[in-house]
């Protein structure tokens, strides 16, 4: 992987983790989702304009990653019900890639070298020990909080896999990456209105700015990533986009005060050194 991938993904991850941070704006999951996604939509909108349409074979991809993305949604607020964000928001994260790698190798007979393998599989195990003491509990996680996060972890796997292929045969990225998000905003705005009624509406216009960033940053971050899936391995960008659980922890340690333990510090180094094992290779 050439540098300027490597550092462009890194930053996609450093945007990924900055909107996360931006959504605790005093909404609940499911509405803090919701407004980054039509926001996302919102700003992709005027890109339809300018890019190309994606190629027919793109469009059973794309319309997959939107029904994933609902999945993606549901379950990992399910998740947040069950168990603490530090900890269920690791363990989804950390899991997708080795599902991405596994499936990408079985499906698409594409598997990074060695080294690059060996890189991802120490960062997720990094991932998975950020999620051990990240949260404010002391007791283990609960069945059902670990199945949610799990099931989540499937989703996004899926839809990593579904646009990263899409993107590759849409014959213009860009337009496949524009169509993903207006589409997705458009579909998260009909969920809204049925699960939560247009009564909810006035209460997310009093966030729009906190929303018009998160939504940029969101756009900004996946694009990055649909692209470098098309210039390298799908299961390497995937893991390398993980490193956004490496931002957040820094995020909540310098911005939010939030201690950085022993534990997690050990985990923050098993994850650069993933990293750097997944550049080498």
């Amino acid at each position: 992987m050439e540098l300027w991938l490597f550092l462009a993904i890194l930053v996609a991850a450093l945007l990924h983790a900055g909107w996360n941070a931006l959504v605790k704006v005093g909404l609940d999951r499911f509405l803090s989702v919701s407004l980054i996604a039509m926001a996302a939509g919102l700003v992709a909108l005027p890109a339809l304009m300018v890019v190309p349409l994606p190629a027919p074979a793109a469009w059973p991809w794309l319309i997959a990653s939107m029904l994933l993305h609902i999945g993606y949604n549901v379950f990992l607020v399910q998740a947040y019900r069950s168990g603490d964000l530090g900890q269920v928001y690791p363990i989804a994260r950390g899991a997708a890639p080795l599902l991405v790698a596994v499936v990408s190798a079985i499906a698409l007979d594409e598997l990074p070298s060695p080294l690059a393998t060996a890189g991802i599989g120490v960062l997720v195990l990094g991932v998975g020990l950020m999620s051990l003491r990240g949260g404010r509990r002391t007791q283990r996680l609960e069945g059902h909080a670990v199945a949610a996060a799990l099931t989540t972890a499937a989703f996004i796997a899926g839809y990593t896999l579904s646009d990263g292929i899409g993107a590759r045969v849409s014959g213009s990225p860009s337009g496949y990456i524009a169509w993903l998000f207006v589409a997705n905003g458009i579909v998260m705005f009909i969920l809204l209105l049925a699960t939560r009624g247009v009564q909810v509406l006035p209460t997310l216009a009093g966030h729009w700015r906190v929303g018009l960033i998160g939504g940029a940053m969101s756009l900004g971050a996946y694009a990055i990533a649909i692209k470098a899936m098309t210039l390298a391995p799908i299961a390497l960008v995937a893991a390398l986009r993980e490193t956004s659980v490496l931002f957040a922890a820094l995020i909540g340690c310098l911005w939010l005060k939030e201690p950085l333990s022993r534990w997690r510090a050990l985990a923050a180094l098993t994850i650069v050194t993933g990293v750097v094992m997944a550049k080498v290779g």
